[in-house]
């Protein structure tokens, strides 16, 4: 074996012992590549460098405003609102309280762009309240965990910024657009889902409310909602960039939280600064960790080693998506969303872009929908994991109960793979 194959070897194994073993994915990118550096005698500063470069990019400083927009929102009573909103529009239909948790996720996810956000907001309200209802208990974590996976879809998403990235630059504000209706599309099946079981089961409608209190609880979330107005708005109509709409947001979120809703002190922002800061530091130490793992892949060539891997088990370009949908909800059930986003990137993107002709833009969706899934799958789907601690489920009881909504999403899954328009007919109706 050559050293370029040992190396390969060395950076590839090491990474896969690690994470067998548990250890926290920014060290197991961190020593793998610094093992794999030091044998193929690469000075340790050329990789500290790496590491630097990594999270030294402007559309970065996006992230840490949409964390701590969304952090703002879901501790200053938005989530309330959105259920009351949600309730609104759509709580008399069959399975009332079920539909209102998927479109409160729409809605939700459209501010803090988290998943596991979404859940442990929404969740801490709606969960008990489905189980008081006479709803059972898998099913009402069943679909607010998969609910939830549309917050990593529906702009604005910071994991569409590290894709963004991860891709070497691709637009922002397409991404953005383009995630818009499949992840409404991903609400509208759950919705359907819901109300086939629902129906089944005989759960109940929700209340009528008079007209006053409409408008009333209408207009408390429409003031939450304009955040993620500013951001998409200011993206894609090019008043701001991606950084500024987040910093412009984060300032709107501050004012309508402690000085219109005004349902949380003042002293409670030292509190949120410090969650933000905490998952701030989580989310920038991965990213600088995997930029050194992404030179490595690169130097050794192992994206081009993968691209024609793939291309020779089969030409198909139906069976090569699906085998790389495949492959990538696997690694999803087994490695969270940010990491396999700075991971699998530089691997697919020649193979799927490059080689199949596919639009970055559909490639993200794709990408990101499919590692969405893997967020509310176990063993190590985060989303499933709050959910289920929430409604005091098991893990297997959650599962179970997730089957029919599994299904939907694969489909949902397949038409993003296999029809474009789904994806950029929006980004260029407004984007050309």
């Amino acid at each position: 074996m050559t050293s370029t194959g040992t190396a390969s070897t060395l950076l590839m194994g090491i990474f896969v012992i690690l994470l067998i073993l548990r250890v926290p994915i920014t060290f197991t990118l961190a020593i793998s590549s610094i093992a794999t550096a030091y044998y193929l005698n690469i000075p340790m500063l050329a990789i500290v460098q790496r590491m630097v470069q990594g999270v030294n990019v402007f559309s970065l400083l996006a992230i840490p405003f949409f964390i701590l927009a969304g952090e703002i929102m879901s501790q200053g009573g938005i989530s309330r609102r959105l259920i009351d909103f949600s309730n609104v529009l759509i709580g008399r239909v069959k399975g009332g309280l079920a539909q209102v948790n998927v479109l409160a996720s729409m809605f939700f996810g459209g501010i803090s762009g988290s998943a596991v956000a979404d859940v442990s907001s929404i969740g801490t309200m709606m969960i008990p309240m489905m189980k008081k209802k006479g709803y059972d208990a898998d099913f009402s974590v069943g679909i607010t965990v998969t609910s939830a996976c549309q917050g990593v879809i529906i702009p604005p998403s910071h994991n569409m910024i590290i894709y963004a990235m991860a891709a070497g630059g691709v637009s922002v504000g397409r991404l953005f657009l383009g995630g818009v209706i499949p992840g409404i599309l991903l609400g509208v099946s759950l919705m359907i889902i819901s109300f086939i079981i629902a129906t089944v089961r005989k759960y109940p409608k929700e209340q009528k409310y008079t007209l006053r209190e409409s408008l009333k609880i209408i207009k408390d979330a429409i003031l939450g909602l304009f955040t993620a107005i500013i951001i998409i708005g200011g993206v894609i109509s090019g008043v701001f960039t991606a950084t500024e709409s987040a910093a412009v947001a984060c300032l709107y979120a501050f004012i309508i939280t402690f000085f219109v809703y005004r349902e949380i002190h003042l002293k409670k922002f030292i509190g949120i600064l410090y969650a933000s800061l905490k998952t701030l530091s989580m989310v920038m130490s991965l990213i600088a960790a995997a930029s050194a793992f992404g030179w490595l892949l690169a130097y050794l060539k192992i994206p081009a080693a993968a691209t024609e891997a793939l291309l020779t088990v089969t030409e198909n370009k139906v069976l090569l998506l699906l085998l790389i949908n495949l492959l990538l909800i696997i690694l999803g059930t087994i490695m969270d969303m940010a990491p396999l986003i700075l991971i699998t990137t530089p691997i697919l993107y020649p193979v799927v872009v490059g080689a199949l002709g596919m639009s970055p833009i559909q490639f993200g969706v794709m990408l990101i929908l499919n590692l969405g899934i893997g967020l509310t799958t176990p063993p190590v789907g985060s989303a499933l994991f709050v959910g289920c601690a929430i409604g005091k489920v098991s893990i297997e009881d959650a599962t179970k109960g997730m089957l029919p909504m599994y299904v939907m999403m694969i489909i949902v899954l397949m038409l993003v793979t296999f029809i474009p328009d789904l994806v950029m007919f929006i980004p260029d109706l407004v984007m050309g």
